[in-house]
């Protein structure tokens, strides 16, 4: 078959003169202009006006979240809607909704994108439901969700992803995640990129130009629906609930939550709000504007307790001495979860990686909009882990767009320092990593620096699926062949595991002669 690259065709399109006639997102296209274009770059909607599919999110023993939003004209900056529509809903135990079990009614209002998120309670725990949506005479695609356990079980499936920038690929890997026999979806950022454009190419691949990148609401809105124009993406929220945290490019590059004058603040609250509308995300109070609250904690049974945190809203600037990256509240909530936790696995959601990463041997160089920017904080955590006695800890991480396996320590400068668990970086979706040659000429100088780095494999692109079992955790780390294929097949590059009640991670010896740019033997 003929393989597109989005990519490739925005190169192509600039070859030509013809950029502004193929980015979807380009000023002055209508929008049936903009969708024709979406649909050049290989993407499609759902049938109006659930043009974005269906999803479900934050399951829980007796309740879930549901989500759509109605876009008729998915690019559009305004939909030609009431201002309120009624959108009903309903809730089965079989996948043709003959078995209802709940159903209501919800308001679609022009204030939140005619969005709605439907917290649906009364449902039995450990139990698969599907869903559906109707409004304006047309019903949407079935979706299919699932309730979390509450007794003791014998395992449980989850998948992660993170970093799927549009033009820089197709998403098969999101085609994989919706194939894949999993109880739920952990999203860890940068969901969308809000680079910018230079006449219509995305500035990602024009590094020496600043055009312009989103700042309204209509603005985020559209870029939303541009990703959710990918198939396998809706494909793969329609299939299994998801947790979701984010990063940076849901706003802006390195950004922190907490700086900037009032123009930023704006638009951080522009891109706050249309991630909610567009995301099956529960919040806790009684509305999630204008700062939705994403650090929760979740339990699946017995077996696992999941700690989403929010690297971005509270930070503060990098490398003070006194700075944070969660933020005095979240910092006190997560430490009081660190002692209350219970005899399980602990896995952290976490956007950037936790684990020091220096640039190579000697050297001084860290990516400081990480962990690494906040080592008095990141310090003090890790000493309370230790402290409490907290065993099993496996954090599962996004961003770099490589896959990295960490070891844990309390002081990743001295080697004999007490080891507390697990980090696992998976592969990005699409988001271009470095290059290959750059990945063999580094992979070695960082693991040369990082006594505690087991693993490094930056070439491939994929997601990451945990099996969890009381005596053990499995990373599997799946990649696709080629991300300029909407329908590349998806293969296990390498797994690896923790054992319960040991801390550290060992590769499995029937994938240890796996591809990779660095593996500690």
């Amino acid at each position: 078959m003929t393989r597109l690259n989005r990519r490739d065709l925005l190169k192509a399109a600039g070859a030509a003169g013809a950029l502004n006639l193929l980015w979807p997102l380009s000023a002055g296209l209508s929008p049936a202009q903009a969708r024709e274009a979406a649909e050049a770059l290989g993407a499609d909607y759902d049938p109006a006006p659930f043009t974005l599919g269906v999803a479900s999110g934050d399951p829980q023993p007796s309740s879930v979240l549901l989500w759509t939003r109605l876009a008729p004209e998915p690019l559009a900056t305004e939909q030609n809607l009431p201002e309120i529509v009624e959108v009903d809903w309903v809730v089965a135990t079989d996948p043709q909704l003959r078995r209802v079990v709940a159903r209501g009614t919800a308001p679609a209002s022009d204030t939140l994108g005619h969005s709605v998120h439907v917290p649906v309670s009364g449902l039995r725990s450990g139990t698969r439901y599907w869903y559906a949506f109707k409004a304006l005479g047309k019903t949407s695609r079935i979706g299919r969700t699932r309730t979390a356990p509450v007794a003791d079980i014998p395992r449980v499936r989850f998948a992660a992803a993170n970093c799927q920038a549009f033009h820089d690929g197709f998403y098969a890997a999101h085609r994989g995640i919706a194939s894949e026999d999993v109880d739920f979806v952990v999203h860890l950022g940068d969901y969308i990129y809000e680079h910018g454009q230079v006449g219509g190419v995305p500035a990602d691949h024009v590094r020496d130009h600043e055009g312009p990148a989103v700042f309204t609401v209509a603005d985020y809105r559209r870029r939303h629906a541009l990703y959710k124009g990918d198939a396998s993406l809706r494909e793969a929220h329609a299939a299994h609930p998801w947790f979701l945290t984010w990063d940076d490019h849901e706003v802006a590059n390195d950004y922190s939550g907490t700086g900037g004058g009032a123009p930023f603040m704006q638009r951080r609250a522009a891109a706050y709000q249309a991630w909610y509308e567009n995301m099956p995300h529960r919040d806790s109070g009684t509305s999630a504007l204008p700062d939705p609250e994403i650090h929760r904690v979740r339990r699946w049974g017995s077996l696992l307790e999941l700690t989403v945190l929010d690297l971005r809203s509270y930070r503060s600037a990098q490398n003070l001495p006194d700075g944070t990256i969660l933020g005095a509240d979240q910092k006190s909530w997560l430490t009081r979860g660190i002692d209350r936790a219970p005899d399980s696995w602990h896995v952290w959601a976490n956007s950037i990686m936790l684990s020091q990463l220096r640039g190579r041997p000697g050297g001084s160089y860290m990516f400081t909009d990480q962990w690494d920017g906040f080592l008095t904080e990141r310090g003090e955590v890790l000493n309370h882990v230790h402290r409490s006695g907290l065993e099993d800890l496996v954090v599962i991480t996004g961003d770099w767009h490589s896959a990295f396996v960490d070891d844990i320590r309390t002081d990743f400068d001295d080697t004999s320092s007490p080891l507390v668990g697990t980090e696992f970086t998976a592969h990005s979706v699409t988001s271009g990593a470095y290059s290959a040659d750059w990945n063999r000429t580094n992979g070695p100088l960082m693991g040369r620096a990082n006594p505690h780095l087991k693993y490094f494999e930056g070439n491939r692109y994929g997601y990451d699926v945990y099996e969890v079992t009381p005596e053990r955790f499995s990373a599997h780390m799946r990649v696709i062949a080629d991300r300029r294929d909407p329908l590349s097949p998806v293969t296990t590059l390498t797994t690896f595991h923790v054992d319960r009640g040991t801390a550290g991670s060992y590769e499995d010896p029937a994938t240890k002669n796996s591809p990779a740019q660095w593996r500690r033997d």
